[in-house]
């Protein structure tokens, strides 16, 4: 963070400032201020009226459900910037992360950033410091993103050809020219990549962040989906994190968590989970089918839940077990670690991590033991295994039954999020959306540029 604000704008040239926080959706949102502006505001916020958290990805008006204290009159909120995460975007440039508060000066608690230091704080209080790694997955099209648009988003050219296949390196030139134009605009930015390659469909990508604390992986995130998506933009194509946009693999964002105490890995035994891994994970287990709406948050969120194709379809956990929702990596010093295998590449990640902190805040305080560990395929209906909800519907119920996952995140959030789940189903139904049949034009214009 520099000490001297109006000193380091003016050594960075910058004539502009983007603040930025993100919506329910997931979705950056923010404006542009001149440096005068930035830096009178930098005490007081920024004002931002509060529809900005009451419009859907439709642009519609979410009214008929309230957060009484600062919302139904469109009152303003404020964005205050979090100056650790200031850079110079680009020449001329400076972009900023921050978090929205109401007027009387107290976080507005459906701020997904707010949300999750929160969680943070919750475990700094019991001792721990997490650390977290969001695994970025999408697809990207040869196309720019107004022929999509022209195209309604269908009948696209994925980018590196169609034969999509985990791993491969015969990937033409135009491809690897947009990876390693991501990696670059990365570097420059401070964050810290560490892979990148082919993923499982056509033209489907996955991007690596080194891990960091929630908050930070998370701001890596949001930032490393915006370049990816103005990397696209300058070479004339276009990039989506839909959960599915067609019939081929869907897209994840799995999330790597463990947790450090005194410096040390507090999830490492040499004999497997260690006893505070055993008591995190049996909260997040406890926690799995409601904290689904988080991970899973739109209509074609559901689409990737499909047997043998690479998301978890039920409510298991086991070690080094890549068919569960949750596997446990244990029995080294560094990397044991829980990866969270249900979200979509469509889900707000502030929000999912900190529904899955507060699962593990939850279990650590009620030591909390999961389930036995599942060693065999978890996928295809084995005896009594739960099924995690594949529907939104069935998913905003879940949350909306529980009371142990809702205890820790706060029942102001958690009613405000169902409002917002029970307004998509509303508009899938009444604006153009069939339940009926595969994937609809309804989707691919709803959710192929947003979140």
């Amino acid at each position: 963070m520099p000490e001297n604000i109006d000193a380091w704008l003016a050594e960075h040239r910058i004539d502009s400032v983007r603040i930025e926080g993100t919506n329910l959706e997931g979705s950056f949102i923010g404006k542009n201020v001149s440096p005068r502006k930035f830096t009178s505001g930098l005490k007081s916020g920024f004002a931002f009226a509060d529809v900005a958290f009451g419009l859907d990805l439709g642009n519609a008006p979410q009214f008929g459900f309230a957060m009484p204290s600062w919302r139904g009159d469109l009152a303003d909120i404020f964005l205050h910037a979090d100056l650790s995460t200031l850079v110079e975007w680009s020449p001329g440039r400076a972009s900023v992360i921050g978090g929205f508060w109401d007027p009387d000066g107290n976080p507005v608690s459906a701020c997904p950033r707010n949300a999750l230091q929160r969680m943070t704080k919750l475990l700094a209080e019991r001792g721990y410091e997490a650390k977290v790694a969001v695994e970025i997955e999408a697809t990207v099209f040869e196309e720019s993103i107004q022929e999509a648009r022209n195209k309604g988003y269908r009948g696209l050219t994925p980018l590196g050809g169609s034969a999509g296949s985990a791993y491969h390196l015969a990937k033409s030139k135009d491809w690897e020219d947009y990876m390693l134009a991501v990696a670059r605009r990365l570097e420059e930015l401070g964050i810290p990549w560490e892979a990148w390659g082919d993923e499982a469909a056509s033209g489907q990508i996955e991007f690596n962040v080194a891990p960091a604390d929630p908050v930070t992986a998370a701001d890596y995130w949001a930032r490393t989906r915006q370049v990816m998506r103005e990397v696209a933009f300058e070479q004339g194509r276009c990039v989506t994190f839909m959960a599915k946009w067609c019939d081929e693999y869907g897209q994840a964002s799995h999330i790597n968590v463990s947790l450090e105490r005194d410096g040390e890995n507090a999830f490492y035994d040499e004999f497997g989970p260690s006893q505070v891994m055993t008591h995190f994970l049996g909260g997040v287990m406890a926690t799995l089918i409601p904290a689904t709406s988080f991970a899973l948050p739109a209509i074609t969120s559901y689409r990737r839940l499909q047997e043998l194709e690479g998301p978890p379809t039920t409510v298991a956990w086991g070690v080094a077990n890549k068919s569960t929702a949750v596997r446990a990596v244990v029995g080294h010093p560094k990397y044991s670690r829980l990866e969270y295998r249900t979200p979509g590449a469509d889900a707000n990640i502030y929000l999912v991590l900190a529904a899955v902190l507060a699962g593990g805040v939850a279990g650590l305080d009620g030591k909390i033991d999961p389930p036995e560990p599942f060693d065999d395929m978890a996928w295809c209906l084995p005896p009594g295994m739960p099924k995690i909800p594949n529907t939104i519907s069935k998913a905003a119920e879940a949350l909306r039954a529980d009371t142990l996952l809702t205890g820790v995140l706060g029942q102001e959030l958690v009613d405000y999020w169902l409002g917002t789940r029970q307004w998509e189903w509303l508009q899938f139904h009444t604006t153009g959306g069939d339940p009926d049949t595969g994937l609809t034009e309804w989707e691919s214009n709803r959710y192929f540029e947003l979140p």
